[in-house]
């Protein structure tokens, strides 16, 4: 048993052109300080939407627990 890959022929090309069109795109030589923040802004705000979640999660069971305690 070999540890190598078998590869399409096809796949291997448009993955290589998909590759070069976004190497050359995201490394134009400048970085724009307001792309980076925008990305730290917006993973911020899904931490927050997931944090949310667990404390809505949290405070239902809390409630579910409560009333089931009190009967």
């Amino acid at each position: 048993m070999s540890a190598e890959k078998i590869r399409d022929i096809k796949d291997n090309t448009i993955s290589t052109v998909d590759s070069f069109e976004v190497r050359e795109k995201a490394f134009s030589g400048r970085v724009d300080i307001n792309n980076l923040l925008a990305r730290v802004r917006n993973e911020k705000q899904e931490e927050n939407k997931i944090n949310f979640i667990f404390f809505i999660m949290f405070a239902a069971l809390v409630l579910i627990a409560g009333i089931l305690l009190s009967f």
